[in-house]
């Protein structure tokens, strides 16, 4: 399966810049040219996909609601 053939529009390629390692789930930032994305991911997912910092990836963002604050 190639990233062209996945249903999510926001796509930002970037590289891994941090991983904080739970025992179950871990957060992972991505450095993109857009600036840092965040996800919360299973700590297996990582190992599976083989992730370290320094690893070359795209964040899919498929959201059904975005919710905003007035500041």
């Amino acid at each position: 399966m190639t990233i062209q053939a996945i249903n999510v529009r926001n796509q930002f390629k970037g590289t891994i810049k941090t991983i904080i390692e739970g025992s179950v789930v871990s957060e992972v930032d991505v450095q993109t040219p857009a600036g840092i994305v965040t996800s919360v991911i299973t700590t297996r997912s990582i190992k599976d996909l083989g992730l370290v910092v320094g690893s070359e990836v795209v964040a899919l963002v498929k959201a059904t609601e975005v919710s905003i604050a007035k500041i």
